[in-house]
């Protein structure tokens, strides 16, 4: 199941965002993570099944762009590969489409993962070398 995220969701997210440290993100980002869920959070979603976070991933918005940010997407070691990620991207881009002011939507991920976003229908536009951290380059990636 797909639902918004509450406070008590935290602790949990962020032991499932050490599980991807640092195959898909650097060890710096955890504070970066801390950060937005406490100060940067907009809409926000976590994958819960039997009771059990297994994934989260959300969405930030720029109306004088006519933008929205896929933001913050992660998995649970143990449930990769099982198509929870692609469940969330989905359901945030069926949300971000039901505001037709938003005319483009924007992910900014690594080239770990930026394959994953190129299955789910994103175009690479541009890349630039150790932009998260020493060795986690930016992969800046759209869809119309």
């Amino acid at each position: 199941m797909i639902r918004p995220y509450t406070t008590t969701d935290r602790e949990a997210l962020l032991q499932i965002f050490n599980q991807n440290v640092p195959e898909f993100f650097a060890p710096a980002e955890l504070d970066d993570l801390i950060h937005y869920l406490d100060n940067e959070l907009e809409d926000y979603f976590v994958y819960e099944e039997d009771g059990q976070l297994l994934g989260a991933g959300g969405i930030n918005y720029f109306p004088e762009k006519h933008q929205a940010y896929i933001s913050w997407d992660f998995v649970a070691s143990a449930a990769h590969g099982k198509g929870i990620g692609g469940q969330l991207v989905q359901h945030r881009i069926k949300h971000i489409k039901a505001d037709p002011s938003i005319q483009q939507i924007v992910v900014r991920t690594s080239q770990f993962a930026y394959k994953f976003y190129e299955k789910c229908g994103f175009v690479l536009k541009e890349s630039q070398k150790d932009y998260w951290s020493k060795g986690f380059d930016l992969y800046y990636m759209t869809m119309e």
